[in-house]
């Protein structure tokens, strides 16, 4: 299943079944990424050039980029 979270600029396409939880995410951007939080991708906190960074760094692919138009 893939969820969308979009800041209006890009969106970051979350695949829950390719998670392998190693928080490279959350060490990186705990500010956009929030766990325990509904919902846990909240991306009004950074710029969108912060978070297209920090996806990169995913080490699965389970967050992606798309850009919006």
């Amino acid at each position: 299943m893939k969820k969308e979270y979009t800041n209006g600029d890009v969106a970051i396409v979350w695949e829950q079944e390719k998670c392998i939880h190693s928080a490279v995410c959350v060490k990186g951007l705990g500010e956009v990424f929030k766990p325990r939080e509904k919902p846990w991708i909240q991306m009004g906190a950074v710029s969108s050039e912060d978070i297209i960074a920090q996806v990169k760094q995913c080490p699965s692919g389970a967050i992606s980029i798309k850009e919006e138009k």
